[in-house]
């Protein structure tokens, strides 16, 4: 699969030069959905990956986030994030990525199954820091092998999290936030899910979780993950796959006591509760007056 990886890592790194131009002389941004941005970026940059990827590998299947479907019965299926992060990028936050992920189906496999992920990539273009990943040949960074973290306890670990555009007032992930912010050494929301995996590949992170991913978000990542040395599963513990509405990644070693919290917090269970504004109020008198 190293090929595949080859051609990946050229086609993302001529994706991210295009996205750097936009990037640097500014887009504007339109919804495509209630909160949903999408720009000229997204457009352009899928564009160019889908007819790379149509010349070097015609046989194969395309499924990009703006609305590419492409020979989707193929053995081999090209899971493509243009522009992820896009937010980020319309508002000149330095912080999105391309991601390209391939998944090998056989014959005869259900269209809601998954086959299997064969290779990846991630690319930061402002970093110019391209992170790969082939089935059995490892994880690396620029070339160089990665491996996920050695910490043993979520106390001891930064994680990372991310929201959901669309209907945020009903994601729980608020509560989650602050839990696992009281019990690690801190909790980072990058608002990239690509560069968040990538991370907790590379052991710059040693967890992440989120909710409402996509198969484009996680793909690279998936195989990234595990390659590394690290887990991904379902919040409760359940295999992990591309249709996955939840997603808990980490270095392995700190996986159990991750899932596990979550069993406490949806269980109601150990919840910390957030202060009211008068409870606010009333602290911050205490601290003045403490002084």
């Amino acid at each position: 699969m190293a090929e595949l990886v080859g051609i990946a890592e050229s086609i993302a790194r001529e994706a991210g030069a295009l996205l750097r131009e936009f990037y640097h002389r500014g887009v504007a941004a339109e919804y495509k959905g209630d909160v949903d941005l999408v720009t000229e970026a997204d457009r352009a940059s899928e564009a160019l990956i889908v007819a790379r990827l149509s010349e070097a590998l015609p046989d194969h299947g395309i499924y990009g986030e703006e609305g590419t479907r492409q020979a989707l019965e193929s053995e081999f299926r090209w899971y493509i994030d243009p522009l992820d992060g896009t937010t980020n990028f319309a508002h000149g936050f330095p912080a999105f990525c391309v991601i390209l992920g391939c998944e090998r189906r056989a014959p005869g496999l259900a269209a809601g199954e998954d086959g299997e992920m064969v290779a990846g990539v991630i690319y930061d273009p402002l970093r110019d820091e391209m992170f790969s990943t082939e089935r059995g040949g490892g994880a690396k960074l620029n070339g160089k092998p990665i491996h996920a973290s050695r910490t043993k306890t979520l106390q001891e670990s930064l994680v990372a999290t991310g929201f959901p555009s669309h209907k945020r007032h009903r994601s729980p992930n608020v509560h989650f936030y602050q839990e696992f912010t009281l019990r690690s050494h801190g909790v980072r929301r990058a608002g990239s899910a690509g560069l968040d995996l990538a991370y907790v590949a590379c052991g710059r992170l040693e967890g992440f979780w989120e909710f409402k991913l996509n198969p484009w978000d996680t793909s690279a990542g998936y195989l990234m993950v595990e390659e590394a040395g690290g887990k991904i599963t379902h919040f409760d513990g359940g295999k992990f796959t591309l249709d996955s509405r939840e997603v808990l990644a980490t270095n392995g070693l700190i996986h159990a006591e991750m899932q596990h919290l979550f069993e406490d917090l949806f269980a109601g269970k150990n919840i910390e509760p957030i202060p009211t504004p008068a409870e606010f109020a009333a602290r911050r008198m205490d601290e003045t007056t403490d002084k």
